[in-house]
């Protein structure tokens, strides 16, 4: 449908149309001049066969002038029936009263005698000089020829004459001989046309295939392809333009390689840039930005083409362009939204012509989050680490001054004062234990013996050994009031992880310890164990205080702890939790927590599963 309508919108069409209109219009005029001329000119010779000769009227004028009518209508009727003109239908002989006085036709018989309605015949008997000799009547639907002819006119008057006679004849043989002529006129045209229409569109061809070449060669070059060449056959005009946009081509195609060279080498250095890189005018819309640039600023780069430097960098209200460009100094933009975090430093330089007019400036983007964040998280792990040691620290140092002071006189009080050093000591190394396995841990340097286990297996044997110390507790002290009871729910399929054992075990035991030190009033842990398509989901879950909501993202970084007083009472160094967390990542799997304040916590592990079995099983041991 389109290329017809491209067909119909070309010049080709155009030529094509202009030519066969011509065409037209010139057989139609041809047509109609031949026709016409010919239509007269066999109705003359038409007129010329049905005119009665003189041999037949001159009898029929002296029957006229009988005075014997009977006598003279036999004379009139004997001349009639020996009449043998084919064309002619029928010979009325109408006397100088206007009575019918002889006819050919032998239905018109009993019309002899009868006055005439014919008005041609009335007018021509009363001399009138406007009559019409001959006229064309439509007869039954059949054209028919009527000749009036004065009879006996000798002197020009018609006043003398005795009678007329009017011949009726068919005009079909006429027409039929016309409509013939016409058909293969008709024929003849239409054979012209198509040979009209076909040399029209070979010569319109032949006009615009250069001028089309011509509009390829140019779309192809807009394009970018200069490989299409146009070649001369001649020296006419539209060949001299062929020629003319060949070597525009040549000239186009070398200066465009040369702008495409410059700017691939500055498109590759700018994208392979970690920094952002965005260039602008001096009215501060920008024209150039690489996709570090548009990745900071959170925009496509196409749609940062045109905006303002100051809105893209969202500085409105705090700086101008006018601001920008006079102070030169770096400084941070906060480009944070709700999907990232993301600080960069800013370094402006301005770009100027030779005469110093500034036509625009450059800006470059530094990412310093992530540097922000690890001197943030430094300061913090300091100040952590200084307070978290300070505290036992300070313990120690104060009942050892009390120990120096006599304390140490008194056998229960030494007794008791160095238990709590000795337990402080011990918090101590604990944590600094904790600070190495972590440390080991980011720098990658921590021994994991991977081995293929039978989870189920492992999670009974360290729930079993917390039942035996939960019921030791119970033994040993007999006024305590809490009562832990730890309920599974595995299921009973075989679930096989690759983890450390030892590692996987400390994991496990941090989170039970948190589970029954933060459920002061006892309770149920509920232990529980699912297989999914292709993940084992482990989860622990208790009765006890819970954590806000507010902290649940913050649970798992180091040295956090909910309440601090609580958790340094119940002897934790506040990273047991990173530890797991890094743990359970490096076997490839993810751990999280979902709580509700004092009403308990679930914490989940989540791991690959494999088919294969190993050789020991945990309830061996």
């Amino acid at each position: 449908m389109t290329s017809i309508t491209k067909f119909f919108q070309s010049i080709r069409f155009r030529i094509t149309l202009v030519f066969v209109l011509l065409m037209i219009i010139a057989l139609e005029l041809l047509g109609a001049f031949f026709v016409r001329q010919m239509e007269r000119q066999n109705l003359k010779t038409f007129q010329q066969q049905i005119t009665l000769p003189k041999y037949v009227t001159d009898p029929i004028t002296t029957a006229l002038r009988n005075s014997n009518s009977d006598e003279g209508n036999h004379e009139i009727q004997d001349v009639l029936s020996g009449l043998n003109n084919t064309s002619i239908e029928e010979v009325q002989v109408i006397d100088k009263t206007g009575t019918i006085r002889g006819t050919t036709s032998v239905s018109g018989q009993q019309t002899i005698s009868q006055k005439t309605t014919d008005i041609n015949a009335q007018k021509a008997l009363a001399g009138d000089q406007s009559y019409v000799t001959t006229r064309t009547i439509n007869e039954n639907g059949e054209r028919k020829e009527l000749m009036t002819t004065p009879l006996g006119v000798t002197t020009g008057r018609l006043k003398d004459v005795p009678g007329v006679i009017v011949v009726k004849a068919s005009l079909l043989p006429v027409y039929k001989n016309i409509n013939n002529v016409m058909r293969l006129f008709i024929i003849a045209g239409l054979i012209a046309l198509v040979a009209s229409v076909a040399l029209a569109l070979f010569l319109a061809r032949t006009l615009t295939r250069p001028i089309e070449q011509i509009s390829e060669q140019t779309a192809k070059i807009a394009d970018g392809d200069y490989s299409v060449v146009n070649h001369i056959y001649g020296s006419d005009e539209l060949s001299q333009l062929a020629l003319s946009v060949n070597d525009l081509s040549t000239r186009i195609e070398e200066s465009t390689e040369t702008v495409n060279a410059e700017r691939n080498r500055l498109d590759s250095v700018l994208t392979h840039m970690a920094d952002g890189v965005l260039a602008a005018n001096r009215r501060g819309e920008v024209t150039i930005i690489n996709q570090a640039a548009a990745d900071f600023v959170g925009v496509d780069r196409e749609a940062a083409i045109g905006q303002n430097v100051v809105s893209l960098l969202r500085l409105d209200g705090k700086r101008t362009l006018r601001d920008i460009l006079e102070n030169l100094d770096d400084f941070r933009v906060d480009l944070s939204d709700d999907s990232k975090e993301l600080l960069v430093q800013t370094y402006v330089s301005l770009i100027k012509r030779q005469s110093g007019f500034i036509s625009g400036l450059v800006v470059v983007l530094h990412n310093i989050t992530e540097q922000q964040r690890i001197d943030s998280e430094r300061r913090m792990f300091v100040s952590n680490v200084s307070h978290e040691l300070r505290t036992p620290l300070t313990s120690v140092r104060s009942y050892v001054d009390a120990l120096a002071e006599g304390a140490i006189d008194d056998p229960d009080m030494a007794k008791n004062f160095l238990g709590v050093v000795q337990d402080e000591t011990q918090r101590m190394i604990r944590m600094i234990n904790d600070l190495l396995e972590l440390s080991r841990l980011d720098q990658g340097t921590m021994e994991v013996k991977l081995e293929v286990i039978n989870l189920n297996s492992l999670f009974n044997f360290v729930l079993n050994r917390f039942d035996m110390i939960l019921e030791s507790d119970a033994k040993n002290d007999q006024t305590a009031t809490k009562n832990y009871n730890i309920l599974r729910e595995f299921t009973k399929e075989d679930v096989w992880v690759e983890v450390d054992p030892d590692k996987f075990t400390q994991v496990l035991d941090n989170i039970m310890n948190n589970a029954v030190k933060y459920s002061p009033d006892g309770g149920t842990i509920t232990a529980r164990l699912i297989k999914t398509k292709t993940r084992a989901i482990l989860s622990i879950s208790d009765q006890g205080l819970g954590i806000p909501r507010k902290d649940l993202d913050s649970i798992f970084n180091r040295f956090f702890r909910v309440d601090k007083s609580r958790s340094r009472a119940q002897g934790g160094t506040g990273l047991g939790l990173a530890i797991s967390k890094e743990v359970v990542e490096k076997f490839n799997g993810r751990i999280w927590v979902d709580s509700v304040e004092n009403k308990g916590s679930t914490f989940y592990i989540s791991l690959a599963y494999v088919d294969e079995e190993p050789e020991d099983d945990w309830d061996a041991e």
